[in-house]
């Protein structure tokens, strides 16, 4: 997903619910781990952009909305009506327009595809057997359902506002734990579908780019850096497996290792006492300036600047 779609996003929902574009959607948020964020439907419905019978389409993102009260959707030509306590799933596939029927309450999150690559297998969220049902993915819950939703949703919220140096590992496993509860709804297919062989390619990367975080002491070193070291340990060629990552995420080799190891170099300088040098040292640079220079690139602060900065909620 391009960050201008996001961007035009937020234009719209940020005078909804009081915030800045900037505190909505951080510059390099989306470099590091896809994106993610979760929201309230009663502020949006307390603002007087949101009204009922007002369409609101499917944008370039995926979507997991608990609809607390009455609305209504149309889906190729169809008409739902979502009763109360619905869990819905959207898809940038497959159009929809939704119409609030009453005051809302709820929550929803919204994340893009490369968000979930590290938990997904290889898989794209639309290859998840809830996205190739042909039936539009919304689900009535019982109260019990509705309750373990909610509280999910709430610890979304919770998680995102932290400063916990790993939060996204946990946010990816409660947007799992919503996909399984709407799968769990859905009669199983005979067998998953089997991931192709970029998709395979595409996770065996991700999970050797993983595998090397988190950094727990400054003696530790991470091995892999290049485009070329991972090709090397994948048995592919550099531009073979360029191509396949740049298919399935629409980010190269180089820019996804970046991005990872600038993560990782913002949860050292805000959770560690190391020195600029060590976590150089263990990010594999060959010294300080040329760390400071690569991290500038993506948190546009020097490393220093950014270790002594009031921590603000992503």
């Amino acid at each position: 997903m391009t960050t201008t779609a996001l961007t035009a996003l937020y234009q719209e929902l940020a005078p909804c619910i009081g915030t800045d574009l900037s505190a909505l959607l951080p510059q390099q948020l989306q470099r590091e781990v896809g994106h993610f964020n979760v929201f309230d439907l009663a502020g949006f419905w307390e603002s007087t952009q949101l009204q009922a019978g007002v369409p609101y389409p499917c944008r370039s993102f995926y979507k997991i909305s608990l609809l607390r009260s009455r609305s209504r959707s149309e889906y190729q030509g169809q008409t739902i009506d979502i009763e109360a306590d619905a869990l819905v799933f959207s898809t940038p596939k497959v159009p929809f327009q939704w119409w609030p029927a009453e005051p809302q309450q709820g929550h929803f999150c919204l994340f893009t595809a490369e968000f979930l690559l590290p938990v997904l297998g290889g898989l794209a969220p639309d290859e998840l057997p809830l996205f190739q049902h042909r039936d539009y993915p919304v689900f009535q819950l019982t109260p019990a359902e509705a309750a373990r939703a909610t509280a999910i949703f709430a610890r979304m919220h919770e998680e995102l506002a932290s400063d916990y140096a790993h939060k996204y590992a946990l946010l990816r496993a409660y947007v799992l734990e919503l996909l399984h509860l709407g799968q769990k709804r859905q009669p199983a297919p005979a067998l998953p579908p089997a991931p192709s062989a970029a998709a395979r390619l595409s996770a065996r990367f991700v999970e050797l780019l993983e595998r090397q975080f988190p950094l727990t002491t400054p003696q530790q070193r991470v091995r892999l850096r290049t485009a070329k070291d991972f090709a090397d340990q994948l048995a592919v060629h550099v531009n073979h497996l360029n191509k396949v990552l740049k298919d399935s995420t629409g980010r190269t080799t180089t820019d996804l290792i970046g991005g990872r190891l600038a993560q990782e170099a913002k949860a050292l300088l805000r959770h560690t006492d190391w020195t600029l040098w060590e976590i150089a040292d263990g990010l594999g640079f060959v010294d300080v300036a040329h760390f400071s220079h690569f991290f500038r690139r993506y948190a546009a602060l020097s490393p220093g600047a950014f270790r002594t900065q009031e921590a603000v909620p992503a």
